[in-house]
């Protein structure tokens, strides 16, 4: 997964992002309302963890851009502010769930995790496409009977593919999806490419069709035959 966290305590911050990206998520933060309007115009995100109170604005105003400008990332709210107000207006605005603090990281994780399957798989653990059978929680992959072995981020870039299928992915999105927005996108497209090959190498060698076509000058796309 993708995460923005936008929370201006740092000891908070610190302890989400270590226990986010220990499982080998991409997570991502601003610590004011400034940065995390600027990220949010310009980066997608599996969801968004949202702060209320923070330097130089309101929560509640970046609810208000997300819905304004369409955007389709998952929002959870992080929140002391307990009062059923804060929550009704929170989920009134298109949050996608409210947790207040303190709250359990287990129990965010699991918030999160709800959000992003509900969002992109039907609410499903499962993700189907075709021969193509992903389960979400345990990390497996199989085509058909067979059971691949791939790397974390062959994993992820699959079920990005499936979740954006038909859609023309540029080569700059596929590097913020698996590295982040801190990376130096020049370096990393000769790396996209060796994934992408690795990737189809396993699926096809599994017996799965090729679904994954090159976009000449621009990148790829994943497509029923």
């Amino acid at each position: 997964m993708k995460i923005l966290l936008i929370e201006d305590e740092s000891s908070l911050r610190e302890s989400i992002i270590t226990y986010f990206t220990d499982e080998g998520n991409i997570c991502e933060t601003a610590v004011d309302y400034k940065s995390a309007i600027e990220k949010i115009n310009i980066y997608n995100y599996d969801c968004i963890l949202l702060d209320l109170t923070l330097p130089g604005g309101d929560g509640m105003e970046i609810l208000r851009t997300i819905k304004k400008i369409n955007k389709k990332d998952g929002v959870l709210i992080i929140s002391a502010r307990h009062s059923l107000d804060d929550k009704l207006d929170g989920l009134n605005l298109g949050a996608d769930d409210y947790l207040v603090k303190p709250f359990h990281l287990s129990e965010l994780k699991a918030r999160v995790t709800a959000i992003v399957r509900r969002k992109s798989y039907d609410g499903s653990n499962v993700i189907t496409f075709n021969e193509i059978q992903i389960d979400t929680q345990a990390m497996s992959v199989k085509i058909g009977d067979n059971v691949l072995t791939l790397t974390r981020k062959e994993y992820d870039l699959l079920v990005y593919f499936i979740a954006n299928q038909s859609k023309v992915i540029t080569k700059s999105a596929i590097a913020e999806h698996l590295w982040g927005d801190e990376i130096d996108l020049s370096d990393h497209f000769d790396f996209i490419y060796t994934h992408i090959k690795n990737l189809r190498k396993k699926l096809i060698e599994a017996g799965c069709k090729d679904y994954i076509k090159s976009m000449y000058g621009v990148g790829y796309k994943f497509e029923n035959i």
